[in-house]
C-alpha cells in the first residue's frame, strides 16, 4: 500500500480521492463515484474532504 498523499496527476479537484484510492489500491473512479453518492446523505462530507485536502501532504 502506498502512503496517504495527494497526486500532483490524475486529479480533479484537489486528489484527495486519487489519494485515497492509491493508499486502499481502488480505481479514483469508484472513490469519485462513492465521494458523490455519499454527498446525497446528510452529513459533514464535505468538511471531511477539506480536512483532508489540508492534512494530506503533496506527492
Amino acid at each position: 500500500m502506498a502512503t496517504l498523499t495527494r497526486p500532483q496527476s490524475n486529479k480533479v479537484i484537489a486528489g484527495v480521492c486519487a489519494g485515497l484510492a492509491d493508499r486502499f489500491g481502488l480505481s479514483a473512479g469508484v472513490v469519485r463515484l462513492l465521494f458523490v453518492l455519499s454527498c446525497l446523505l446528510p452529513g459533514p462530507q464535505f468538511i471531511i474532504y477539506i480536512a483532508l485536502w489540508v492534512i494530506m501532504p503533496k506527492r
